[in-house]
């Protein structure tokens, strides 16, 4: 609540001689949905196990529900909420930003409110042969929705993987077409005030176990070799892809609902195949 309290705090300190037409009565009688800012670039630091974090840089978009009398919202409090969470230096963990968005609404005196991110986020990977480490870097975001005290939060992770065509290598004598893919995987949190969730590290790992083989930044040879036998060995249409995906994803412990989408960039096609997979399922239901 400190970081609450010094907002409100530099936010509520006004000359009196400056009036606040933002706050006054609009006589059109006409609530808006949202009203905020986007496109706004923040650092953050990503909370991992361990109590370890991540620095990266996300692009926030933060809105509001503004009632029918009121003119118009505070747009510099946004900024400020801002600032003071990179002041703090607070870890961006689901908890967190259950926590950010529930502050936001109480500084700009609404009723709902909305906090979006996207930043990139990496992972130090051994290569599986040679065991070279490199970095692969990945999209994550974060969305939280306050809505009438109750509040929703949901995690996001882009992830490249590589995929190869089961009729491909059914039909051919030898050889079978693959290419890269990203999965998209949403996930909401069950209770994320109570810490079990998975972590970014985790949402990723699951995505990336369930591929024709997962990727590295840094491949030597005898890599490139083992990437390119077990792609052959482990051949995913894009539904199972999203299949095999949405049964481990739905199985992390304080998962609520997933939605888990893939694209693949076919090699031998000018477009792509895809699927998507909302969750969770019924039980030995596919």
């Amino acid at each position: 609540m400190n970081m609450l309290k010094e907002s409100s705090g530099l936010l509520q300190t006004r000359s009196a001689t400056m009036p606040d037409v933002q706050g006054t009565v609009d006589a059109r009688n006409l609530p808006i949905d949202r009203v905020g800012v986007r496109g706004l670039r923040y650092p953050v630091l990503f909370g991992l196990d361990h109590a370890a974090s991540q620095p990266s840089v996300a692009e926030f978009s933060l809105s509001v529900a503004l009632a029918a009398d009121r003119k118009g919202t505070h747009m510099s409090r946004f900024v400020a909420l801002l600032e003071t969470m990179n002041k703090e230096g607070t870890p961006l963990t689901p908890d967190a930003m259950a926590r950010l968005a529930q502050q936001m609404i109480v500084l700009l005196e609404a009723q709902e409110g909305s906090i979006e991110l996207k930043a990139p986020f990496f992972i130090e990977k051994a290569a599986p042969v040679s065991g070279v480490k490199s970095l692969m870097d990945y999209r994550v975001g974060f969305q939280a929705h306050v809505c009438q005290e109750v509040t929703e939060v949901s995690l996001q992770v882009w992830v490249p993987v590589k995929s190869l065509c089961p009729c491909s290598k059914e039909i051919s004598d030898y050889g079978a077409h693959n290419q890269r893919s990203e999965v998209l995987v949403s996930v909401v949190m069950q209770d994320p005030a109570k810490g079990v969730c998975p972590s970014v590290v985790e949402l990723i790992q699951a995505v990336e176990s369930q591929a024709s083989c997962e990727l590295w930044g840094l491949l030597k040879r005898p890599d490139e070799k083992y990437v390119t036998e077990r792609a052959y060995e482990n051949a995913k249409f894009v539904e199972d892809l999203v299949r095999d995906v949405a049964l481990t994803v739905g199985g992390l412990p304080g998962v609520a609902r997933y939605t888990v989408e893939a694209e693949n960039f076919e090699s031998i096609h000018n477009h792509s195949a895809w699927a998507r997979i909302h969750g969770p399922m019924a039980a030995g239901e596919v």
